[in-house]
Parts: structure tokens; sequence; C-alpha cells
């Protein structure tokens, strides 16, 4: 049986152009203040966000959510940013390894970036950061 393009199927054209599904973004951040002025950031540019105040529940979210992206800070408590860097890379889950991290710290330091990305992330920026720098590098990976 073949559907007519009739009203109904206009109706659910409509609905998906209306309501496309939004991306997931983990954010680990344990400064409030950042956590919630990028999230509210990313909220605007219509990203579903969750935030995680340490490196231990970052990794735990990271792997009940599975995100379309990581934001990591890389000084956090309990778990660095490095320690959840390596252990998303080496996690067996190939789809969820693979999961693009963007570092987004206050170390500034050439080495720092060169262990950044030789622990995986895909790309490494510095505190203080301009949002649409950061909107732009999530949209290379998304």
């Amino acid at each position: 049986m073949k559907l007519d393009q009739g009203p109904l199927e206009m109706q659910i054209t409509e609905l998906v152009i209306s309501n496309p599904v939004k991306r997931k973004i983990l954010l680990i951040e344990d400064d409030e203040d950042i956590a919630k002025v990028l999230s509210y950031r990313l909220i605007k540019s219509d990203f579903y966000v969750f935030v995680a105040a340490d490196g231990e529940k970052g990794l735990a979210e990271a792997r009940r959510e599975g995100p379309d992206l990581v934001i990591l800070d890389l000084g956090l408590p309990k778990l660095s940013g490095t320690e959840v860097c390596r252990a998303i890379r080496e996690d067996h889950d190939k789809k969820f390894s693979r999961t693009p991290i963007i570092m987004l710290t206050a170390k500034a330091q050439d080495v720092d970036r060169v262990i950044g990305k030789v622990l995986g992330a895909n790309s490494y920026m510095i505190k203080p950061f301009n949002a649409e720098a950061l909107l732009n590098e999530i949209n290379k990976f998304l």
C-alpha cells in the first residue's frame, strides 16, 4: 500500500524538521560558574547538556549516557581529566572509546597540549576561552 503525500505525511515532515534530535554533550567541569555559563550557552545552541563536577562522576555519566561529545577539564577532583580521557580511549566499547573529547583547561603549557593529544583528546582549548571558538570546535566533531 502506497501513501499519497497528503496532509498527515506533511504534518509528520514538519514535526521532524521542527524537532531535530539534540546532540548530547557531557561537560565534566568542577568550576560551578564555568559549568553554568557554558551549559547555558550550549543549551541555547540546541544541545542537550549534562554536567559532572568530578572525574569519577563524569566517567560514570559518560558510560551511562553515551554522549556525542565530551568537554573535559583536566584539574578535576577524584579522577583527573587525563585519567578520564585515558579510561574513555581504552574502553572495550569501540563506539564509546571513539567519543570526541575536547579538553578545556587552564593548563596552557605546550607539554600539556602534547599530553592531551597523546592521551587521545581530539581538541585542546585553554581557559579563558571564546564561546564561539568552542562552538565551532564542537561543530567540527558533530
